[in-house]
């Protein structure tokens, strides 16, 4: 990178786990197979439901969304830990660093709004359930999709520009496995008092806005289960909700832990194994949570696997 009030700065390095060779064997292992199956898990979601005609539903659309998010901002940080588990060199050029911080702050604050979006929709299908279909049109489902995608836009592109408009002048080794705005601003030589309050604001705004979003959207919806007189009933309706109550728990749960957690002398290692869990683990559990737990999608998944095997069978 060119700096313009300090040396020279043309890539970083990335300690990443600072572990033993055959711990990294190991590890390199592990993330792989879970990284395969994160992308095997959403890419065969998306084309689920781009083939199977049951489930072009709004839920599903969203659902679809997600699953293009979490392939996208999981593949931003792993092939490049992976790569630094086996070879020496775990540099990273400044352009490369930039575009990796912009893709993956751009579709892991795209995921938060898309959750808050799915609430919404489940509102709307529970307690507005004849008016669902007009007030959750293609239009508007396409909306809420393109607004969650510009707030991943804007929120990165904030913090990537801020973070990266910075003089680097003393260490240039980044405390973690990727690009993130807190281990990148704290090498920094300049004043970092601004690029700290707008990563307070955004992230808190971002975070706040969604949870509150998702806490007011279950309110109505327990409000409106606890009304059904039918226990086969409200056993159904809440059926529907519980894939998204789950990825919720799980996502926020670890945001939570990620950025609520007291300083410590271990913090920067705490943030590294729940950053690993955000965006490695997370991607491939969503699919397994939606496929698990959902019945159409199961149907759905079998029959894809039968039309296969009719293929395979009839070439």
């Amino acid at each position: 990178m060119t700096q313009r009030n300090a040396t020279e700065v043309t890539d970083f390095y990335l300690l990443g786990f600072g572990v033993q060779q055959n711990t990294q064997c190991v590890l390199f292992i592990v993330f792989f197979v879970i990284y395969v199956t994160s992308m095997v898990g959403n890419t065969g979601m998306i084309l689920l439901i781009n083939t199977n005609s049951r489930l072009q539903t709004p839920m599903y659309f969203f659902l679809q969304n997600l699953a293009f998010v979490d392939i996208c901002y999981t593949s931003a940080i792993t092939p490049k830990m992976l790569q630094s588990f086996m070879v020496e060199d775990c540099s990273i050029s400044y352009t490369g660093c930039v575009i990796q911080l912009l893709v993956y702050a751009t579709f892991a604050t795209s995921d938060c709004y898309l959750l808050a979006v799915m609430a919404v929709d489940r509102y709307v299908a529970i307690c507005k359930p004849l008016r669902y279909p007009i007030i959750m049109s293609r239009q508007v489902c396409l909306l809420l999709v393109a607004l969650s995608y510009l707030m991943g836009s804007i929120n990165s592109s904030v913090h990537t520009g801020f973070t990266f408009s910075l003089s680097y002048c003393n260490s240039k080794n980044i405390n973690h496995f990727f690009c993130d705005v807190v281990p990148i601003i704290s090498l920094s030589c300049s004043n970092t008092d601004i690029n700290i309050m707008l990563l307070i604001v955004f992230v808190g705004f971002n975070l706040t806005f969604t949870v509150l979003v998702i806490i007011f959207s279950y309110i109505y919806i327990m409000a409106a289960i606890l009304k059904m007189s039918s226990t086969a009933g409200r056993k159904k309706t809440f059926s529907t909700c519980a894939s998204h109550l789950t990825a919720v728990t799980i996502f926020y749960g670890t945001l939570s832990y990620m950025y609520l957690q007291p300083h410590s002398d271990n913090s920067e290692e705490n943030m590294k194994v729940a950053s690993v869990f955000y965006g490695i683990v997370i991607p491939m559990l969503n699919p397994l949570i939606y496929s698990l737990r959902n019945k159409e999608v199961k149907e759905g998944f079998k029959a894809m696997s039968r039309r296969f095997l009719r293929m395979k069978s009839n070439p």
